[in-house]
């Protein structure tokens, strides 16, 4: 039909190594963008960038990090939640302390520090893997919301306990608060989750991310082909922690404003993004997308078929969407465990040789 690879040619080494080496998917891609960065701020609203558009981008940028962890070198982590908080809190107390440093700089030196902590939490993964693993992680993440809950010097004494993003701007262009306009927030989000993407994608396909496959996949026969196991799952742990340290910052500053820890970066926050990944296709970066799409996408739908057209009670609605996603991991788990990232490969490789049989 229309996705053929017939006539396209590639004639070096380089080529046929990028990124996207099929025509027609580069310029899917190229189209992407077009719309995401020339279309969409001329026509967002309020509504579609706080219910939908935000805070797709940033569990997007959170689901690639736990995706490089979890899907690429195999260290089932439970603690997402909690790296979300240490990229909040420092990105509060980089815009507090150095107000005229632009945010560009605090989001990436958040997203740097909650990498040294991931990578502090990583240490256990020398020595365990699998359910420990998990409960370790799980431990970081009750261990860092209490730090944040009762350590004043976090929310700089403040008598809620509460932080609140002060108002900076890019450029003039106010991108925290509550002036902050909606296109504004949107492009800054855009903009890091493009660069997030971009970074990801090159890593998972060059030799580091052939060595966390490695280490995913059987880390005694990758130990004794030569592959550093702690090189490999530190860097993992950095690299994650970095892309979900980064979400956490925007979470905080660009999409809430305001932050408690304890209800915001709870354990639920954990697992939501665990689930995204689970849904969207472990080790793909495009289940990344298509996951937090979903979960995101979700409650919106729920509430307007249930809520606004057939009446039904908001919590018979909230509980609707519980079984929803449970039913549907569990249905992906077993029936296809690589999620909507396979079902998108299946559909191209079938368009691929339509009209012939598969």
């Amino acid at each position: 039909m229309f996705y053929r690879e017939a006539g396209d040619f590639k004639t070096s080494y380089t080529d046929d190594s990028q990124t996207f080496p099929i025509k027609f998917d580069r310029y899917r891609y190229y189209v992407v963008l077009a719309v995401a960065f020339g279309i969409i701020p001329f026509i967002i609203n309020d509504y579609w960038a706080n219910a939908l558009l935000l805070p797709f981008l940033i569990y997007a940028i959170a689901a690639i990090g736990l995706n490089i962890l979890v899907g690429y070198c195999g260290q089932v982590s439970l603690g997402t939640g909690g790296f979300m908080a240490v990229g909040a809190y420092a990105c509060y107390k980089l815009m507090t302390s150095f107000p005229d440093v632009s945010m560009f700089i605090h989001v990436i030196l958040a997203g740097g520090i909650t990498a040294i902590v991931g990578v502090l939490f990583g240490l256990p993964s020398l020595r365990i893997k699998g359910f420990y693993l998990a409960v370790a992680t799980l431990a970081a993440q009750f261990f860092l919301v209490w730090l944040f809950n009762r350590v004043p010097w976090f929310y700089n004494y403040s008598a809620s306990g509460q932080i609140n993003a002060p108002e900076r701007d890019v450029f003039g262009i106010i991108i925290t608060g509550p002036n902050a306009p909606a296109w504004a927030t949107y492009m800054f989000c855009l903009i890091f989750l493009a660069f997030s993407a971009l970074i990801a994608r090159n890593l998972t396909r060059g030799t580091t991310g052939r060595t966390w496959m490695a280490i995913r996949d059987m880390d005694i026969a990758a130990e004794i082909i030569g592959v550093n196991p702690l090189k490999a799952k530190m860097s993992a742990f950095a690299v994650s922690s970095f892309f979900i340290g980064i979400a956490g910052a925007l979470f905080f500053a660009v999409y809430l404003g305001a932050v408690e820890v304890g209800e915001v970066f709870g354990i639920q926050k954990s697992f939501l993004v665990l689930f995204m990944i689970i849904i969207g296709g472990l080790g793909s970066i495009f289940g990344s997308f298509a996951g937090a799409a979903f979960l995101v996408l979700l409650p919106v739908v729920l509430k307007v078929v249930g809520v606004d057209v057939l009446g039904w009670p908001t919590d018979i609605v909230a509980h609707l969407q519980l079984v929803i996603v449970g039913a549907l991991i569990i249905m992906f788990l077993i029936l296809e465990p690589h999620g909507l990232a396979q079902l998108w490969r299946v559909a191209k490789e079938k368009l691929r040789l339509w009209p012939f049989p598969h």
